[in-house]
């Protein structure tokens, strides 16, 4: 949760002179849409908000963002982030990255700013390619994906960012995808939730990796294999003829089919938010099998690390003396005095 006053803005008020600079048809121009709309609806301030980039073809973002930005270095973006928080709390921070730049030469970065819980939103747009580079094989490839730089097929296990997020100790973990009309809803939660909040943005690379994601995240067709997660809601998919259920025996999700939408006979079971064994399952849920999980995984805010680190300045400082004269004088302090002509 940031920026408790609200102005009004439209869409237009977020639109820079810039020309944007992506490939025709990429992905990325739908996530800047849904950004600039949902803006103005989050009562969102320019003048107090902020996006902080690393390198990429998503980290481009802050220069079409009227707003202040960082276009920062490789990797190094949830750093700059957390000492523009640190420095000043009441900023509304955007975090912007890819896979490449989020979880190669960045994950450690990444994986401090999630467990350490600095209150901002991260959006890691997931194309699963390093398109800025020319298609070489990302973090996030599958196995078997051809590229320049794995010609004959990759044979690395891809990670999967929202099991990251949530390993690394994140108390927000959201999904969506680039053209979705749903993924203003997501990037609402995220800002509401007062912490770090994780959003991964399935992204179409029009170029190097071109619909990848069309299984579930093509214009037409696919809905049956989404399944939109609403707290409090049960786990249906397929318009509402499937959904998830909870095998205790084995302590894993199945898949169930539901008649004459009686899906508590079913034993759909409802989606909580809250429940953080629950959200891992569901992002381990292999795709085909099983739909692809996207909403708000898991949402348990817990206190933020720019909290606890004023909450400690506070009393560090409690009952002392403001004087840095004062400060460079104590303690072990000596006087030279003398030229290198006339020594002492």
């Amino acid at each position: 949760m940031n920026a408790p006053v609200k102005i009004e803005t439209t869409l237009k008020d977020w639109e820079t002179d810039q020309e944007v600079r992506w490939c025709p048809g990429c992905g990325d121009y739908a996530i800047l849409k849904a950004v600039q709309r949902t803006l103005p609806q989050l009562g969102a301030d320019p003048a107090n908000t902020v996006f902080i980039s690393g390198i990429g073809c998503s980290s481009r973002f802050p220069y079409y963002i009227e707003s202040y930005g960082f276009h920062t270095i490789h990797g190094r973006a949830p750093a700059f982030a957390t000492g523009a928080k640190l420095a000043n709390p009441d900023l509304d921070i955007w975090l912007v990255t890819g896979d490449g730049d989020g979880l190669s030469i960045g994950g450690n970065h990444l994986m401090h700013v999630l467990r350490r819980n600095v209150n901002m939103q991260i959006m890691l747009f997931n194309n699963e390619i390093y398109g800025l580079t020319k298609g070489q094989a990302s973090p996030t490839s599958r196995e078997g994906t051809k590229s320049p730089s794995t010609p004959i097929g990759s044979v690395d296990h891809p990670a999967r960012p929202a099991a990251f997020a949530l390993g690394s100790g994140a108390r927000f973990v959201a999904r969506g995808f680039d053209v979705s009309k749903h993924l203003p809803e997501v990037l609402k939660a995220a800002h509401a939730h007062k912490g770090a909040a994780f959003i991964e943005i399935f992204q179409n690379c029009i170029v190097y990796n071109k619909d990848v994601f069309d299984d579930f995240a093509a214009p037409k067709g696919a809905e049956d294999r989404q399944l939109w997660l609403e707290d409090g809601k049960p786990m249906l998919f397929a318009k509402d003829t499937k959904g998830l259920t909870l095998n205790h025996e084995t302590l894993s999700l199945e898949v169930v089919d539901v008649a004459d939408g009686d899906w508590k006979s079913a034993g759909v079971i409802v989606h909580d938010v809250t429940n953080r064994s629950i959200a891992h399952m569901l992002v381990e849920m292999p795709f085909g099998p099983f739909p692809m999980a996207l909403g708000v995984l898991y949402d348990d805010p817990a206190p933020t690390f720019e909290d606890a680190v004023t909450e400690e300045r506070a009393k560090a400082s409690a009952g002392k003396e403001a004087n840095l004269a004062k400060l460079l004088s104590s303690g072990q302090t000596w006087t030279v005095s003398g030229t290198a002509q006339d020594p002492i």
